[in-house]
């Protein structure tokens, strides 16, 4: 007898700004499905297929739901330029890499927007020459996510929307917790990985910030010769 496939597990980065949210699907065996969910419609739209490993911890979608930025790990890339392990900005639910920062390791890694375009970065370096730093700010100061999470002992995820209902994953359905019911949401019992190339959508690079104009001196006074 061959044993049941398990579920994939499951882990969602929500907007702050926007009813979006992005669920990490990690199953089966290697691979990640990143869904975009609408959660004021309660739709859901199927995106990218990875085979690696995606650090979901160190990931964050930004305030208005449309960026992510992840960390992520592909062995076979370690002796190439992306070094093996990478910190990206793509647009979600797909993982083209706008930007890419290469790590080389598993320490540090990944990063938090503190507004719509602008990050504060764990351990990375220089950009990656085919995926450049445009459209986006990198600062050293800025938001950190707290995570609360509503107590409901038997799910494998949980957490609040952003109207504040518990929602929560457990054997392959996401539920939302109302008053009278555990409304069932999604099913993600069997995932049968289906990689497609990101739509060109996906691929279009950010616009480019406006410039801060800086302060200026004020000009020194300067005494005529006689």
């Amino acid at each position: 007898m061959t044993r049941p496939t398990p579920p994939p597990r499951l882990h969602a980065l929500f907007a702050r700004r926007a009813p979006r949210a992005l669920i990490l699907l990690r199953g089966p065996a290697g691979w990640y499905h990143l869904v975009a969910w609408n959660t004021a419609r309660d739709t859901f739209e199927p995106g990218a297929w990875f085979k690696g490993r995606i650090y979901e911890d160190k990931c964050d979608l930004s305030p208005d739901g449309e960026l992510l930025v992840y960390f992520a790990l592909k062995g076979r890339l370690w002796r190439t330029s992306y070094q093996g392990s990478w910190t990206a900005v793509s647009r979600a639910p797909w993982l083209y890499a706008l930007t890419l920062w290469p790590h080389g390791s598993t320490w540090g890694g990944g990063g938090r927007f503190v507004d719509d375009r602008t990050l504060v970065l764990s351990g990375a370096s220089g950009a990656h020459p085919d995926h450049p730093l445009v459209g986006l700010r990198i600062t050293e100061r800025g938001y950190r996510r707290v995570i609360s999470k509503p107590d409901i002992p038997e799910a494998e995820w949980s957490g609040y929307d952003q109207g504040g209902c518990p929602v929560f994953y457990r054997r392959g359905i996401l539920y939302r917790r109302l008053p009278q019911e555990d409304r069932p949401l999604a099913d993600f019992t069997d995932p049968v990985p289906t990689p497609t190339e990101a739509p060109e959508w996906a691929k279009q690079p950010l616009p480019p910030l406006p410039r801060i104009p800086s302060e200026r001196r004020p000009r020194r006074k300067t005494r005529k010769r006689h």
